[in-house]
């Protein structure tokens, strides 16, 4: 909601078309994902990171929006001919919550029981990451311990509040969450 056509051309000029001109010149053949990750600060956006990968929780609200075949596109990459596909999204908005655990992001707590986690829907999905099962318990084993994350074609202020109703259906000692994920974007 906040990439407005102006940051859009800004990150795309000043970072990703030099970022693959670099590779080019190095005589690098890249083909595959590229996750750009940046920061909008008052001189406009500045890379944080580059990553080989998708990025986390990024994704967990882009793929499920995505009504093209990801094999499809993956290939497509492989073989160069990605500019001849259309892709597809799904008419909706997504919001993801990031459950992490007591402590995080210093020394958070592993081994707290994850109890009230909602069944997988085409609407809603728990992504897992730092879970474990353990004599037949959902335990905590990382500092994001999952997402969840919520979709709805009415408006990203509907997905939004679908992912913290869910969320408040879970529950593990030392559990903490951003209360204000996309609440910015509702006045957008």
């Amino acid at each position: 909601p906040f990439l407005t056509p102006q940051l859009r051309e800004a990150a795309l000029r000043t970072i990703v078309e030099p970022t693959f001109a670099a590779l080019q010149s190095e005589g690098i053949d890249y083909r595959g994902v590229l996750y750009f990750g940046l920061m909008l600060t008052s001189g406009g956006p500045k890379v944080i990171e580059f990553n080989c990968r998708f990025g986390d929780p990024e994704t967990q609200v882009v793929l499920p929006l995505l009504d093209s075949d990801l094999l499809e596109i993956l290939q497509a990459v492989h073989r160069r001919t990605l500019g001849k596909l259309r892709l597809e999204l799904k008419p909706a908005h997504a919001a993801a919550v990031v459950l992490a655990a007591g402590g995080y992001p210093d020394a958070y707590e592993k081994g707290r029981e994850i109890r009230g986690i909602p069944e997988n829907r085409d609407d809603l999905m728990v992504f897992h990451a730092g879970t474990r099962r353990e004599g037949g318990l959902l335990l905590t084993n990382g500092g994001r311990v999952m997402a969840v994350t919520a979709l709805s074609e009415a408006s990203l202020q509907a997905a939004t509040e679908k992912a913290y109703q869910a969320v408040a259906q879970i529950h593990f000692d030392g559990m903490h969450f951003r209360r204000d994920i996309a609440r910015r974007a509702w006045k957008v």
